[in-house]
């Protein structure tokens, strides 16, 4: 399967990466812990049906040391017990931010007020962000049928 679009050739795709990949950066150079990163941009992908990110996020994720187990596991977390108070706040806050249109009224202050105890202000908003972000991305990808499968950590940068 081939992409219906390559992004990162195209003049204007390529510029828009360019950007969105900086500030990209800002969030992941936060002080929320890597790994919690990672399960978040992983749980968004998996919701969206994101192939490419799936991929390049359970990478990512092994790479920095993440076990296989927990991976495996992301999907179906509330019933696992391997992740910490903090990260399931997060996969909370993730996935009710990334089914918006799913619940009237958004991410519930529940959620929210959950995320505020394991994350300070600045943890939110890279949190925040970082949920706004990967839920871009995994759109690009499901739009131009990015294939799944090829990614190797730091192929990117």
């Amino acid at each position: 399967m081939d992409a219906r679009l390559n992004l990162m050739t195209s003049p204007v795709g390529a510029k828009f990466f360019k950007y969105i990949n900086s500030a990209g950066k800002v969030l992941t150079d936060s002080t929320v812990p890597h790994a919690t990163q990672e399960l978040v941009k992983l749980r968004a992908s998996q919701i969206n049906g994101c192939g490419f990110c799936t991929d390049m996020h359970t990478k990512d994720a092994e790479a920095a040391g993440e076990s296989t187990q927990r991976l495996h596991l992301v999907a179906a977390w509330r019933e696992a017990t391997v992740f910490t108070e903090a990260e399931r706040a997060a996969l909370e806050l993730v996935e009710q931010g990334t089914r918006i249109a799913d619940a009237a009224g958004g991410v519930t202050d529940e959620a929210w007020t959950e995320a505020s105890k394991h994350y300070d202000e600045e943890q939110l908003a890279a949190l925040v962000g970082l949920i706004a972000m990967i839920n871009l991305y995994n759109r690009l990808n499901v739009i131009v049928r990015q294939p799944a499968g090829d990614y190797r950590p730091g192929m990117f940068g």
